[in-house]
């Protein structure tokens, strides 16, 4: 059916709803209560259009489209409207932007910005309410800020259907609030912060850490498990600090998992491997990790074939498998290829929503290759060979994630039965230093400092850019396969923390701005 918005004729779906329309064709709205994601409640009265023929303004998220429908949001009438509804919104309002985690992200600052700029008239004092309140593990809720908006509950009814809030006492003594004897304690618990349009609910991994402003953002592939939510990074020259999920349709929807949100610290400097050291002889050596791969060449290209053999987990791309594999195979004519499953017990298990019981964002990539290259070989082979003493070296790729791998203790205590060891990846580890003999640990860029390309559990294939250096002299799979077959690379000049993927400077300016003009003003 067809319909005006604003004087713009678009095409819609039936059962489209006004806002939603009004979205597909670019129109801004105000709105707090109204998300794609949930039910419609109707209950902050701030979406109002004027539909022409219709006497009075109506709400866009609860009024459906009809054929030849007019509607429009930029009337006096409207704005007015908009205006006296926001007034309420704000009569409770704290005077806390200032300290507030949500500024520079706040839907009540840019609401306040577009349709208020006025005085308020309100002269009776603010209704005080609890702050600090400890929600769960996760989340903290400022009940003063809260506009009862009830997205928070509708999630907990709707999406994680764990109903751990709801709206207590009534008229303007209403507070959002967990049930007696239950806290926020969920696997979805944070994507509640994502959309609180206000600063009521924060995270406590993030609360007082950054100023959003003084943040870059980029998106990529989440790697905590073969779901591969699409994400946004927040970063800046300090590190990573958050990560929130990006709407996918195909995959993750508007959500992602908690877990998935604590990967940002796994990539951060402070748990990466940043040099590699080489132990040859009892005698341990620091350098560069391009340094230590050609070191290892000299001896992969003196073992035999059948005295070989590479342990890969399913953390890489699918164009470093390809690389690694390719070297052992052509290179090296090993096909003693082995797969590091994690989690074996519930390595198929899925909560019905994200998460699943495969740890890794790879799986089906790092199986298409082995299949492709003819890799039939099992673990037990490889615990065979080691316990023989025919496999005498062996390379592994391993997890960037170690906590998700129950047994990796377990695991370097096999592969140390191997008189030399080579082992690449991201993030530090203690277990490493039980490894014996002659031992190589590499250190591997993590899934923000490449290009690349991860396959989920439906075999949908997402192709992911990188998004800034914060370990320069770490290597991708591919530029270590090369160096470990002998090969010369040429290295880039070290960028540290150069975003390639990000908001515009003055996006972030402008938004600064914005903050510090409503501050000044006082309105919030």
């Amino acid at each position: 059916m067809k319909v005006t918005i604003n004087g713009k004729e678009i095409e819609v779906k039936e059962g489209t709803s006004i806002i939603e329309a009004m979205q597909q064709s670019g129109d801004r709205i105000a709105h707090y209560c109204w998300h794609p994601g949930l039910s419609v409640a109707g209950v902050c009265r701030l979406c109002m259009v004027e539909i022409e023929g219709n006497p009075r303004v109506q709400i866009a998220c609860n009024t459906m489209c009809t054929e030849g429908m007019k509607v429009n949001n930029t009337s006096e009438k409207v704005r007015d409207a908009v205006k006296w509804g926001l007034d309420f919104h704000l009569i409770n309002h704290p005077l806390d932007c200032p300290i507030c985690d949500q500024a520079g992200e706040c839907g009540l600052q840019d609401q306040y910005m577009e349709y208020g700029k006025y005085d308020p008239e309100m002269a009776e004092a603010k209704v005080k309410k609890h702050k600090v309140v400890d929600l769960g593990p996760t989340v903290v809720l400022d009940s003063e800020r809260c506009i009862l908006c009830s997205r928070c509950v509708r999630f907990t009814e709707e999406v994680s259907k764990t109903n751990e809030l709801g709206i207590f006492n009534r008229g303007d003594r209403s507070e959002i609030g967990t049930h007696e004897g239950v806290e926020l304690n969920n696997k979805y618990s944070m994507n509640t912060v994502d959309i609180c349009p206000v600063g009521a609910l924060t995270s406590k991994d993030f609360r007082f850490r950054q100023r959003v402003w003084y943040l870059k953002d980029a998106e990529t592939v989440c790697n905590g498990c073969s779901t591969g939510c699409s994400v946004k990074t927040y970063y800046n020259k300090e590190g990573f600090f958050r990560v929130k999920p990006v709407y996918n349709e195909q995959v993750n929807g508007y959500w992602m998992c908690d877990e998935g949100r604590d990967l940002y610290k796994f990539v951060n400097k402070d748990a990466r491997i940043l040099k590699a050291t080489v132990r040859v002889n009892g005698v341990q050596t620091e350098m560069t990790a391009g340094a230590a791969a050609k070191a290892a060449n000299e001896v992969l290209k003196s073992a035999s074939a059948d005295s070989l053999a590479l342990v890969l987990t399913a953390q890489y791309t699918v164009e470093e498998f390809d690389a690694i594999v390719s070297t052992f195979v052509n290179e090296f004519k090993s096909k003693k290829i082995y797969f590091w499953i994690n989690n074996k017990e519930n390595f198929d298990s899925f909560d019905g929503l994200l998460l699943r019981g495969d740890k890794n964002p790879n799986t089906k990539g790092l199986l298409k290759v082995l299949e492709k290259h003819g890799i039939t070989a099992t673990w037990n082979d490889l615990s065979s060979g080691l316990s023989s003493g025919a496999v005498k070296t062996v390379v592994v790729a391993g997890p960037e994630n170690q906590v998700v791998f129950p047994d990796f203790a377990d695991r370097v205590r096999e592969i140390s039965k191997a008189q030399n060891v080579i082992w690449m990846q991201a993030g530090k580890n203690e277990a490493l230093s039980g490894l014996t003999g002659n031992v190589w640990i590499i250190p591997t860029k993590s899934y923000v400092e490449k290009d690349g390309t991860f396959i989920n559990h439906a075999g949908l294939e997402q192709k992911f850019k990188k998004v800034t250096t914060v370990v320069s002299e770490a290597l991708t799979l591919t530029e270590a396969a090369l160096l470990l077959a002998g090969k010369n690379l040429v290295m880039p000049t070290p960028t540290p923390f150069m975003p390639t993927n990000q908001r515009s400077d003055q996006v972030t300016l402008e938004a600064r701005k914005k903050n510090e003009f409503v501050f000044r003003r006082g309105s919030l």
